[in-house]
């Protein structure tokens, strides 16, 4: 897709564009990614489905961040180029933090492989017992870093986000990062939805003022899970990219050759995950 302003950057599932006047177009494709690779089959919607989210989101936090003092990137989703509507954000153009912060209110993935190792998360140590699925006693924050493109984000002590940004932005980044995720599950689970993890990243605005950027709570950033289903002890059910996952990992690809390409039987079946997230919790049919 070509459009008609210089293209700044191109990522696993995005291409920003300068808007001009200190704005960019983020524009999501339906490109999906899984272990670090560009995967060659697209999941149709996809990139409508986050954006649309997305919006959606910014919307539902904002109340968060007004009471930190903080806010989001999004100007309008609707003032975009017509080829790339529905799936292109008008935002404000940011200083990015190099952090993901990452929040967790249940044990999985990478964070049920440490815990196993180590009875913690990098410094945040966790009570005995627990099993992929767990619910934690509090949820909690363990960032990573930002990886380029074909590389792989790593978890990182709190030590290391005060040596990145300073320690009273680091105390900042925690504590939005958990207000936000904490909502962002009481929503979640009022429509059903176990909010597992999630990935916020964070920029500075003109004024050094914290800003939410990029996606917010979509099922490329967050593990979501039907409520109805969990049951710690094993791999949950999911509305995420976690099928896609689960799929190339029993297809014996090897995560360092050029991945295979998906079924047909998985596209649709990814698609109607990322659908039915959608649709569940924002009340409304995807359109």
């Amino acid at each position: 897709m070509s459009l008609a302003l210089p293209l700044v950057a191109r990522g696993k599932v995005r291409e920003v564009y300068d808007a001009g006047e200190d704005r960019l177009l983020l524009v999501a494709s339906d490109r999906i990614s899984a272990y670090d690779h560009v995967l060659p089959t697209p999941i149709p919607d996809k990139g409508r489905v986050l954006t649309q989210l997305s919006v959606w989101w910014f919307d539902q936090l904002a109340p968060v961040l007004a009471s930190s003092g903080a806010s989001h990137h999004l100007l309008s989703a609707s003032d975009v180029p017509a080829p790339v509507a529905g799936r292109a954000m008008l935002v404000r153009r940011l200083e990015m933090l190099p952090v993901e912060c990452v929040a967790r209110g249940y044990l999985s993935g990478s964070g049920t492989v440490e815990y196993q190792r180590t009875g913690s998360i990098r410094d945040v140590p966790l009570p005995a017992g627990l099993v992929e699925g767990s619910e934690l006693p509090e949820p909690v924050f363990t960032p990573s870093t930002k990886a380029e493109q074909g590389e792989h984000d790593e978890a990182i002590d709190f030590a290391a986000v005060v040596a990145a940004v300073g320690s009273e932005r680091a105390e900042q980044l925690r504590e939005l990062t958990l207000a936000l995720y904490r909502r962002g599950a009481e929503i979640a689970l009022d429509a059903g939805i176990v909010l597992a993890d999630t990935k916020f990243e964070f920029g500075l605005g003109p004024d050094g003022g914290l800003v939410l950027g990029d996606e917010v709570l979509t099922p490329d950033s967050s593990r979501f899970w039907p409520a109805t289903l969990w049951s710690p002890g094993g791999v949950q059910p999911s509305y995420d990219k976690q099928y896609v996952r689960d799929w190339l990992t029993s297809s014996g690809w090897d995560r360092v050759s050029p991945p295979p390409e998906l079924p047909a039987d998985v596209v649709e079946a990814t698609r109607e995950r990322y659908v039915t997230a959608y649709e569940r919790l924002t009340g409304t049919a995807f359109r």
